[in-house]
């Protein structure tokens, strides 16, 4: 559960994050590992964070 960082409201998570230079965040070199960021919505205020689940995570140590 993410809470909003503006308002303290419960944020809804696991909207898919499409950013405009593409969706991929990956370790530097044409062969790193890649990961795919979501995002989170305060339905009360509008506030919207971009996030990388603990699972993705692990794929870029």
């Amino acid at each position: 559960m993410r809470k909003c960082i503006r308002c303290g409201g419960v944020m809804e998570e696991g909207f898919k994050f499409t950013g405009a230079g593409g969706n991929v965040i990956r370790r530097k070199g044409l062969s790193g590992k890649a990961v795919y960021p979501q995002a989170a919505v305060c339905l009360k205020c509008g506030e919207i964070s971009i996030y990388v689940e603990e699972e993705e995570l692990e794929k870029l140590k």
